[in-house]
């Protein structure tokens, strides 16, 4: 979903005049369609807030826990390999990284 500011500048809703490095929110504020308004104080939150939200839909779910990224391990394979990695993961509808965890996961607890 795009966000507030988007939406409404998409719209023509929203628009800045001049020069927007040199732009003064706090002189010229921004008003959206929901009547948020954007000065200095006000755009540096809807910033983070932004941000914050990118950063919650980015990628997987950590599976260490929120906020945290969860350890990652690079193996090489042959192309062969991961040819048919990716031929089972279609085949049952995953990724092939929670294939390749599953059977890391698998071989771990069998020779643990």
């Amino acid at each position: 979903m795009k966000d507030e500011l988007q939406q409404a500048i998409l719209a023509g809703e929203a628009e800045v005049e001049g020069d927007d490095e040199d732009l003064d929110l706090d002189e010229h504020p921004i008003t959206l369609p929901s009547g948020r308004v954007l000065d200095e104080a006000g755009a540096e939150a809807y910033g983070r807030e932004v941000a914050d939200r990118a950063a919650r839909l980015r990628g997987r779910p950590s599976l260490t826990g929120p906020g945290e990224h969860s350890p990652k391990i690079t193996a090489r394979v042959t192309p062969a390999l991961k040819q048919q990695i990716a031929e089972l993961a279609e085949r049952e509808g995953r990724r092939p990284a929670d294939l390749v965890r599953d059977a890391l996961e698998e071989y771990v607890a069998s020779h643990g």
